[in-house]
């Protein structure tokens, strides 16, 4: 990945707006995800209807919509954590790929070895595990606490540690679920200022071939900084899919434009 940048101004950043029109999908590769008709039920309730779409490699592709209209789903569906129940799901060949929650899970030990223990179990000597996870949490400005108890730290720590942790792993696909839906204002500038200099890396596969993002959002003032594509989900379908200054500045479905509307208010 490139140099390194610091949330605690050790190092500049490139500015968000900067990446979001440096960081572009490539086209000539064949998609990360493609998905024909996908469906998934649980018992009674249908939470993703008839989904089409594909998602090139460097998008970086904004989930918007209310609570509980199949974002989160979507997310697990293409991490491989829920299994559509009709339909078609299709991932490119060799893809790495790395999923954030909203409240990410810290183990009872240090913040390095929580960013560690992800490294040795794809295989590296536990010795330099730690020496790459030491790194990591430099990357995102915490390598000053990486001893200390993972599940001691704030909120905004602890996502910037799963975000170390994601890096570590030189992901081609980083998938997020409103990463900073319950941090306060201080710390969603942080955690989105990482997603900002992880969509502009490069993953596994080296230079050329951009990180791919998807994210789910509320923040609409994030999917402009970040997104170069939404997609507005109800009630499990997609009722828009657009680029994202057309998103924001054309027409919608009413309900997309509604929900926009609320959102913005």
């Amino acid at each position: 990945m490139s140099a390194v940048p610091s949330v605690n101004g050790a190092a500049p950043w490139p500015h968000v707006e900067m990446v979001a029109r440096t960081s572009v999908a490539a086209p000539d590769h064949p998609p990360v995800f493609s998905l024909d008709g996908v469906g998934v039920r649980y018992g009674l309730v249908q939470a993703l209807q008839g989904v089409h779409l594909s998602v090139a490699p460097g998008e970086r592709v904004a989930l918007i919509g209310a609570n509980g209209c199949g974002k989160s789903t979507l997310l697990r569906v293409l991490h491989g954590l829920a299994k559509p129940s009709s339909g078609q799901l299709l991932r490119g060949d060799g893809s790495r790929q790395a999923m954030l929650f909203q409240r990410p899970h810290m183990l009872r030990m240090s913040a390095q070895h929580n960013v560690a223990l992800g490294l040795w179990l794809h295989g590296v000597r536990w010795r330099e595990a730690r020496a790459q996870a030491l790194l990591a949490l430099q990357r995102v400005g915490l390598d000053g606490i990486a001893a200390q108890n993972a599940r001691t730290l704030s909120g905004g720590q602890q996502q910037r540690v799963a975000l170390a942790r994601a890096w570590a792993l030189r992901p081609d696909v980083l998938l997020l679920d409103e990463p900073t839906s319950s941090l306060d204002p201080h710390a969603k500038r942080e955690v989105e200022l990482l997603m900002a200099y992880l969509a502009a890396s490069h993953g596994q596969a080296g230079p050329g071939h951009p990180v791919t993002m998807v994210f789910s959002s509320h923040n609409l003032g994030q999917v402009k900084r970040l997104a170069s594509r939404v997609i507005y989900l109800e009630h499990g379908a997609v009722l828009a899919d657009l680029p994202v200054h057309d998103f924001f500045n054309g027409p919608l479905p009413d309900a997309a434009r509604l929900f926009v509307k609320g959102e913005m208010a």
